[in-house]
């Protein structure tokens, strides 16, 4: 037998090694936090990895979860080995077919990284409330509680579900256990293949629908024999529970490491016993391992096995003495009498009372308690206090355990400063910047830790759910020991910040334990790093007694080539520092780890790596701390005071990172937020900023109208604005001519803005003295902070043009319109909001947005800010979302209230006509409102109307009231990816589409799912590697534009900003002013492509020439005047495909992979751009007859159906 490897991986990949190596057949789509599985298949598949049979598993994305479950339903019912991957709404959108899978007694293990169902808000983090709505499916269900309970689980749920027939569902907490990476004991195929009973294999295959042996499933029954042939299956599942423990035991047999379905932990005679499940029962495992060694009688029940439920094991492993029993739920049923599995403990006891067979002393008290929804802390403490509750002579009841509950007062209280981690296991804590790598190195960190010494080790990672920029936060472990302890670090001997600018947000230093280290990357030298720190820091390393290392880790970077890549630097320094390995060794390791993830990008990448890790140990500084604190910098508060209240009192604590000590009456009860706070959120995370140099510039508005983050702007204003200036802000006379006579500013928002520098590289005016220089340039930000703050909360001052004498809403008009959506968490460069930014600026005041799931939703309405806001009218756009998949239906029924509303509003304003006046109802029902002055003098007749209806007694003017702002036009948009509109939501879309409805679809399409990590969709173009198409994808991008045009009443767009930026204003205005429904959809360049995006511009330029975007607008209106309705806005190719591909790592790897593969895959895409180009100019120069009434009244002919 060979022998087992000892890995240091994530729950995700543990899984998915079983579940590749024991199925044939994959059906995947991606979603957090599950996706990775998906990823791993894919990647294994792709690479040739042959599963126990010796086949390589066929691995297919399909267009959504719903369709995986299909197609997962349709191989088990031909008798394939088959497995899937899911959380959360995927996993409900799975639950039709469970039905039918698990009604068929088919054999079949899904796989879920337990996570959050999205409610008021959606959260892509961990609980069990989705798994939980599948209890009633029929499924197994079995949990697991740490990364190598997530390995063996695999295999034993495998070989259970054989034996048994039962399918299982087979889960595990999302992102707590999911992407916790920690040392395990790989099980080898041999183990595989001796759990596996080929008998079972033989008789699913023997199952199989064949035509050599016909038979027919699915039928449809009737109420004489539906209920009797649905008790059928009830010897299947009495038989389960007692071969999910055979395969335990036969598992033990061949590893040594035994599991029972409940498995107690604790005193021989415990009389307090907690119940739960997850990784929780890890938490709970130590905190009650302490509490026993303390003389505390205290016990754990592990769930192991929920579904079936096997009432005799659960009484069979608790101890008789229990006289208290806690039960903890990590999900939350609004209504119920309690919540699953305390509902599943109370009757188990009480069935058990009432037929005599309780194997108890006494029967136990029971409480319920609710711990850890979206992956809440859950702490030894909380065991604790749960503990302590119980042994109350009255305790609390339906409790909720690690938070505030001021409202419904629910909540027990426990010890903050309780720890009960040993001192041999080591802790250190990294605070990163999404996208600086700071993760991948400490990933590679725990990996060198676990597998090159004798330590265990595990790494946690925590970042909101922001794009790249938001913090990162590294929780490592390692001791001589299994380390349990599934929370969040809160006394570390490393703490290690990576960003200077976070020590003016969060209180790091917080988390060290006395006489620990504090690595600090800062551009200060070590003689003035100490005097750079606010007071409070100072005096946190004084009082601990903290040893203080300071690196310029970005001057590091810069001088190996590596830009704002530090991580590697910083990995050199934490274990040049903290010892945990030999100097000399750890690097050697961290180069091969060097060699292993840079190896695809070249020997020049690498060498980069190595002169960082060469050159980091000389810039490392070891600083002297004085006995007292001199700074006279405190730190600054977390927001103005001039912020709302709300930001201030909730906000503010959430960017603090220290939401989780607000109680309960702080947030609103349904999930409805202000619009409008990212103003105050000032992340301060760009190095350098762009600086305007009037004498240069054009006054173009390019700049503007790329910045992805709305943190660069123009204004024109009148010249006597600038009497209260300050010294440092800087003007310009306005050129052109429709503001004659006044001055211009552009102006960048210092602590906005992301350093991303696509402006820069777009500016097209040159210094001519000095052509490298032009109208803007990056600088240091810190050195122009100061100043360019003052600068800008004097030009957000400044009057805001009039919109109706913004006559050329071209590029350049459109840009000194406000936007509506500013400072987002979006990547630095972003391609996606632009457009967004753009739609805000067009129609924000009047606009109602329906947001796909996706990147975004997600920087678009991530807490704690909110990036869409309000002009000073107070308008903006109103925002919601609802799922991924629905995002068309949501946003038509949006459309189809806003015209009840404006229907109700005209009824309404007629049966008053007599009271408000007749020559005002006319002006209202017959408003031309097809532009800004139109739209003013609109909104002049609505404030009219209010004030005569405040007059009036009547019902109707009280109902009229409430609806008279939809007299004035609004404007519906549904926002989303490339994955929602051609994959998972294109039925709904298109449905959307078919009818008549004025309604309008921006998609932005980044050719992948962005937001899940770099899925490929049917948007995905030929030839590209993505996740799910490792291999370079084989089929080219589905038309989505030709399908819509084929209706013939749809306006459709292709649009490029990066490369004809008035055709993007002027799709997106001619799309608001047709009367039907309209799609624009747009290129957006994405991090997910593979280069630096400060050149995203020059790579849309690229698409559109080699004629992989072409741009055009399809516009029915043309037809009535004989005119093509297509008409092309991009001429012939002017560079082949290869230009575009070259720059693009997507590309480039598949190319390294495979060569001729690539060479075949990428002489397609020529052939299949110039065929699509082709088709293109055919249609541009077809003309169709009109179907109009009025068109056909003149040929006298009768209507015809278009």
């Amino acid at each position: 037998m060979s022998e087992r490897r000892k890995l240091t991986i994530d729950a995700n990949e543990a899984v998915t090694s079983v579940a590749h190596r024991t199925n044939e057949v994959i059906a995947i789509y991606p979603i957090t936090p599950a996706s990775p599985m998906g990823e791993f298949a894919d990647q294994w598949s792709a690479e040739g990895r042959k599963n126990l049979w010796g086949v390589v598993p066929e691995v297919m994305e399909m267009q959504s979860e719903g369709g995986a479950a299909g197609a997962v339903h349709g191989a088990l019912q031909a008798g394939s080995l088959t497995t899937t991957f899911t959380a959360s709404q995927g996993l409900l959108l799975m639950v039709p077919n469970l039905y039918k899978i698990a009604g068929e007694l088919n054999p079949f293990v899904l796989h879920v990284a337990a996570r959050t169902v999205a409610t008021h808000a959606l959260s892509i983090f961990g609980d069990h409330s989705d798994v939980m709505a599948c209890r009633q499916t029929g499924f197994a269900l079995l949990a697991a509680g740490s990364v190598q309970e997530a390995h063996d689980f695999a295999a034993i749920a495998q070989a259970a579900t054989l034996e048994s027939r039962v399918p299982f569902l087979h889960f595990f907490d999302g992102f707590r256990t999911s992407h916790e990476i920690a040392k395990v004991e790989e099980l080898t195929d041999d183990d595989l293949r001796n759990l596996l009973s080929e008998a079972a294999i033989k008789a699913h295959r023997e199952r199989a629908l064949t035509p050599d042996r016909p038979v027919l499933r699915g039928t449809a029954q009737n109420p004489d024999t539906f209920f009797q042939a649905r008790e059928a299956c009830n010897p299947f599942y009495l038989a389960c529970p007692e071969k999910v423990q055979k395969a335990m035991d036969l598992f033990a047999g061949i590893t040594g490491r035994a599991y029972r379905l409940f498995d107690y932990i604790g005193h021989p005679e415990a009389e307090r016993v907690v119940v739960l499940m997850g990784s929780g029962a890890e938490v709970a495992h130590e905190a009650v391992e302490w509490l026993v060694g303390r003389g505390e009688k205290v016990g754990l029940l592990k769930v192991r096995l929920y579904r079936p439920w096997d009432a005799a094991a659960f009484l069979g492993a608790l101890p008789p003495t229990v006289r208290g029993i806690a039960v903890l739920d990590r999900t939350k049923e609004p209504g119920a009498l309690g919540d699953p599995l305390y509902l599943d403990v109370v009757t188990t006891l009480a069935e058990a009372r009432i037929e005599g067979r309780l194997p108890l002393a006494a029967e136990p008290r029971v409480v319920a308690g609710r711990y850890g929804l979206s992956s809440k802390e859950f702490t030894p403490a909380m065991v604790k206090a749960v503990l302590d509750n119980l042994a109350q002579e009255k305790p609390r009841n339906h409790f909720t355990i690690g938070i505030v509950d001021d409202v419904t007062h629910l909540s027990l209280p426990y010890d903050h400063e309780l720890d009960i981690e040993p001192d041999d296991v080591r802790r250190c804590v990294f605070f990163g910047l999404g996208s600086d790598g700071t993760v991948g190195a400490n990933k590679n960190s725990i990996k060198i830790i676990g597998e090159e010494t004798e330590n265990y080790a595990q790494g946690y990672f925590v970042y909101d759910s922001k794009k790249a920029g938001a913090i990162t936060i590294s929780h490592l472990r390692f001791g001589p020991r299994t380390i349990r302890s599934s929370y969040l670090i809160r006394q570390a001997n490393f703490v290690a910040c990576h960003q200077t600018e976070f020590l003016d947000k969060y209180e790091m230093a917080e988390l060290a334990a006395p006489g620990g280290i504090f690595l600090l990357n800062s551009p200060h030298s070590p003689e003035t790093v100490w005097d750079s720190l606010p007071r409070e820091v100072q005096e946190q390393i004084i009082a601990k007694g903290l040893k203080l290392y300071v690196i310029d880790a970005y001057a590091v970077a810069r001088e190996a080539g590596l830009g704002v890549r530090i991580n590697t630097i910083m990995q050199v320094c934490f274990f040049a520092i903290s010892g945990v390995l030999p100097r000399e060794e750890a690097i050697a390791k961290i180069k091969e780890a060097i060699e292993k993830t840079y190896g695809k990008r070249g020997k020049v990448v690498i060498e980069q790596n190595f002169a960082a890790v060469d050159a980091a140990l000389a810039h490392l500084h070891e600083v002297r701390v004085p006995a007292t604190a001199t700074a006279t910098r405190h730190r600054p508060p977390i927001v103005s005071e001039e912020a709302p209240e709300i930001v201030q009192r909730v906000s503010a604590v959430m960017l603090a990172n220290k939401g989780d000590l607000l109680p309960v009456s702080a947030f609103p009860v349904d999930g409805t937020w202000p619009t409008g706070t990212t103003q105050w959120e000032k992340r301060n995370i760009a190095l350098e900023i762009p600086i305007w140099d009037p004498k240069v510039c054009i006054q173009c508005n390019q700049c503007v109208f790329v910045c992805p983050h709305a943190a660069l702007r123009a204004k024109v204003y009148e010249p006597e604005q600038l009497a209260a200036a300050p010294a440092s802000f800087l003007s310009m006379d306005y050129k052109a001519g429709e503001f004659k006579g006044m001055k211009y500013t552009l102006q960048v928002a210092p602590e906005d803005c992301t350093g991303c520098t696509l402006c820069v590289n777009i500016c097209p005016a040159k210094d001519r003295t000095n052509p490298r220089r032009k109208a803007i340039n990056m600088e240091p930000q810190r050195e122009h902070r100061e100043r360019e703050r003052e600068n800008y909360r004097f030009f957000l001052d400044l009057p805001e043009v009039d919109r109706t004498k913004v006559t050329r809403l071209d590029t350049k008009g459109s840009q000194f319109l406000q936007p509506l959506f500013e400072y987002s968490g979006a990547c630095a460069g972003c391609g996606e909001t632009p457009y967004i930014k753009l739609l805000t600026q067009l129609y924000g005041d009047r606009l109602l947005v329906a947001n796909a799931t996706g990147c975004s939703s997600i920087y678009g309405a991530n807490l704690p800010t909110t990036p869409y806001t309000k002009n000073r009218d107070g308008r903006g756009p109103a925002w919601s979302n609802s799922l991924f998949e629905d995002n068309a239906e949501f946003g038509f029924g949006f459309r189809l209230a806003v015209d009840a509303h404006a229907r109700l509003a005209g009824e309404l304003l007629q049966r008053l006509a007599g009271a408000v006046g007749d020559d005002l109802v006319t002006a209202l029902l017959n408003a031309d409102q097809s532009d800004e002055a139109g739209l003013a003098a609109q909104r002049e007749r609505v404030a009219a109307l209010k004030a005569r209806l405040a007059t009036l007694g009547d019902a109707d003017a009280r109902r009229l009231e409430l609806v008279a702002d939809y007299l004035v036009k609004k404007s519906v948009w549904l926002v989303g990816g490339d994955g929602w509109a051609y994959d998972i939501g294109f039925g709904g879309l298109d449905h959307v589409l078919a009818q008549r409805r004025d309604i309008n679809i921006l998609v932005l399409d980044t050719e992948v799912y962005s937001n899940t990590g770099g899925q490929a969709s049917k948007a995905t173009p030929l030839g590209a590697a993505a996740k799910f198409a490792m291999a370079g994808k084989e089929v080219g991008k589905k038309d989505l534009g030709l399908l819509a045009m084929s209706y013939g009443h749809v306006y459709v767009a292709r649009v490029a900003f990066g490369s004809k930026y008035n055709q993007t204003v002027e799709a997106i205005r001619e799309a608001e002013s047709y009367p039907g429904p309209s799609l624009v959809i747009a290129y957006s360049h994405c991090i997910a492509h593979g280069y630096d995006l400060q050149f995203g511009v020059d790579q849309q330029r690229l698409a559109v020439d080699s004629g992989i975007w072409p741009l055009y607008r399809f516009d029915p209106r043309r037809v009535a005047s004989g005119q093509p309705p297509l008409k092309l806005d991009s001429g012939a190719a002017k560079v082949p495909v290869s230009e575009y591909m070259k720059n693009e790592a997507r590309f480039r790897m598949v190319e390294k992979q495979n060569p001729q593969r690539f060479r075949q895959l990428m002489a397609e895409a020529q052939r299949d751009v110039t065929r699509r180009v082709a088709i293109y100019e055919q249609l541009s120069h077809l003309t169709v007859p009109s179907t109009t009434p009025a068109a056909d009244a003149a040929k006298g002919d009768e209507p015809a159906e278009q």
